[in-house]
């Protein structure tokens, strides 16, 4: 059998380079690169008359002005459109109202396409996307704190029950953190196509979830473990238990991200890279700390390791084993 503890220390190394970088690109400025619903713009759904292309239509926008436009399918020859805030009319130098940027807009696209109608048109303020992420930080919160109740709760039996609540948030804020880092340099490197919407909070809320589950899955089976082989160095308890559970985390995950491959292969391009490749990321990195990060952190707190991060501390250590 494979002894991960062993080797826990290699998984902290791989952890680290996952972060750190991404942790940088965060904290530089111009961290993410948020789209229209983190920022302001305007969102209108078009219905054509005639069958219009989602990459005509794209290229239509950048020829009006509108290079940053995001044009999702939405139904029959019906889409929605993301741009920037439209300009309203403005009266000219001899008195008179000249045209808005949407009657602009619905004058080159009916000379290229055709008939068409703007069936609604909506403005977004950044004071709505603001919200959106502060309900998202309190929800994570919130999560948080009932993982840790939970996890104190249902493992009361076993010694040192917070530790399991602990240490299964702390998988989750490195997932997120890998994910969030990881999205700060492709917005970089790709400033014009990797835009943040609205659907990567709802990805980075569904990758902890999973994380969560994934975690509490592996640390239910160390309880049991823990309680059937009283007696037994707690290492080897979280090994073995490592053991049994590892085959079936990754089938489950396998599961999800050959889904999620389809999705990436066939799906629109509004959710290609806002939704589907963040649950991606999120989901592999939820399943490799949940194994690798919550479980090895687990072992190196309860022998002791972890004190040794805190400079006040003057217990004895007992040695860490090889």
């Amino acid at each position: 059998m494979f002894d991960f503890i062993r080797n826990r220390r290699l998984f902290y190394l791989l952890s680290a380079v996952l972060i750190i970088p991404g942790v940088i690109s965060l904290v530089l400025p111009g961290g993410l690169n948020p789209g229209i619903d983190f920022t302001s713009g305007t969102i209108m759904t078009i219905q054509f008359d005639n069958p219009v292309d989602q990459s005509a239509l794209r290229d239509a926008f950048a020829q009006i002005d509108h290079p940053e436009a995001i044009v999702q399918a939405s139904g029959d020859n019906t889409f929605i459109v993301r741009t920037r805030p439209l300009q309203q009319a403005q009266q000219t130098d001899a008195g008179d109202l000249g045209q808005s940027e949407r009657q602009q807009i619905e004058q080159a696209l009916t000379s290229r396409f055709g008939s068409l109608q703007i069936l609604n048109l909506d403005q977004v303020s950044p004071l709505i996307a603001s919200e959106i992420v502060r309900d998202a930080v309190i929800a994570v919160a919130a999560a948080s704190v009932f993982i840790l109740l939970y996890l104190w709760w249902a493992f009361n039996k076993v010694t040192h029950p917070w530790r399991y609540g602990t240490t299964a948030v702390v998988a989750l804020i490195h997932d997120a953190l890998v994910v969030l880092g990881i999205f700060s340099i492709l917005g970089r490197l790709f400033p014009g196509e990797i835009e943040l919407e609205s659907t990567f909070i709802v990805a980075v809320l569904t990758v902890i979830g999973f994380s969560v589950h994934d975690t509490i899955v592996v640390f239910d089976r160390i309880r049991e473990n823990f309680i059937r082989r009283a007696g037994e160095p707690f290492e080897d308890v979280v090994n073995h238990s490592l053991a049994q559970t590892l085959t079936r985390s990754l089938n489950t995950s396998l599961t999800v991200l050959l889904t999620l491959f389809v999705l990436m292969l066939f799906g629109g391009t509004t959710i290609r890279y806002t939704f589907v490749l963040p649950l991606l990321i999120g989901i592999t990195t939820g399943t490799y700390s949940s194994i690798f990060v919550a479980s090895m952190l687990l072992v190196s707190w309860h022998i002791g390791e972890l004190r040794r991060l805190w400079p006040f501390s003057r217990r004895e250590l007992r040695p860490a084993r090889a």
